[in-house]
């Protein structure tokens, strides 16, 4: 290939790679935000203060000219074909993302850093995809087992495992290809969620719907913790993407894990605060 076919590609693949995050992103803070604003309204019960409860409370909203008004439903009252889903933003993301790590890391030069391991390209290449499949494997494992119950423990066990993936990247991979690959990581834990565990759950739901049975709430709690963790994860992954204009900063730092793992926990402050804003 080329230098100039490969400057193309290079392009044309991290147009769509944007394109589609920005579509998936955007998507998913506003179901998210939705979400909490329906909570919102649960809790603080009917304005006219009686005891009764809200069962389909609406939201609000004014946008490009006109006003908007969203239901959550808790019973499909249309056919299953007139349900949209929102599931290609996140495929489209991973793999645009997979095309890129394989363009500029495993078929270029910037994977290894002889400085810092002297290892093979091949077992470079064999050591990133390995992480990647086994961060969702073990993300997966600890959500769906005891661990998964506290959030605050699941919390504490996440940052202790992103900063042992991040102190182990450094110390194989080049900085930025040890970036990109936690970056990747995380990625791969989004998307194996929406099309492993979101989208499961959601088929079930609205077949249960459609033929008039009541489908196990377990089903929509379980997806709805998913997406939740898919926002936190979100800002961290932005910010690893846009840490290629600061060398200096991040992955060329003497403190290069240690500042990579502090960017995650900005991440989480700045979801959080997107979240319930």
């Amino acid at each position: 290939m080329t230098s100039s076919i490969r400057e193309w590609l290079n392009l044309l693949v991290r147009w769509t790679h944007v394109f589609a995050a920005i579509m998936w992103v955007g998507q998913t803070y506003y179901f998210t935000w939705l979400d909490g604003q329906f909570s919102k309204l649960a809790k603080s019960g009917p304005a006219d203060g009686t005891n009764s409860s809200i069962t389909n409370p609406s939201i609000w909203m004014v946008h490009s000219g006109g006003f908007y008004t969203v239901d959550k439903q808790k019973s499909l009252r249309v056919g299953s074909e007139q349900v949209h889903w929102f599931r290609w933003e996140a495929l489209m993301t991973w793999l645009s993302g997979i095309v890129l790590l394989f363009l500029v890391y495993y078929s270029g030069s910037g994977l290894i850093d002889p400085d810092v391991a002297d290892i093979s390209q091949a077992l470079g290449i064999a050591i990133g995809l390995a992480v990647l499949a086994g961060g969702w494997i073990v993300y997966d494992v600890a959500l769906r087992s005891a661990l998964g119950k506290s959030e605050a423990a699941f919390a504490v066990f996440s940052v202790l495992m992103t900063a042992a993936v991040a102190w182990g990247l450094t110390h194989i991979f080049s900085g930025r290809a040890a970036y990109i690959h936690l970056g990747a990581v995380l990625g791969t834990i989004m998307t194996a969620n929406v099309w492993f565990r979101i989208l499961p759950a959601q088929r079930k739901m609205i077949a249960a719907a459609a033929a008039g049975n009541a489908f196990d709430p377990s089903l929509g709690a379980q997806a709805k913790l998913r997406s939740k963790h898919n926002t936190f994860i979100a800002v961290p992954v932005v910010f690893i993407m846009i840490s290629n204009h600061f060398p200096v900063a991040t992955y060329g730092n003497k403190f290069g894990w240690e500042i990579l793992v502090a960017l995650f926990l900005l991440g989480w402050v700045a979801a959080k605060v997107i979240r319930e804003s």
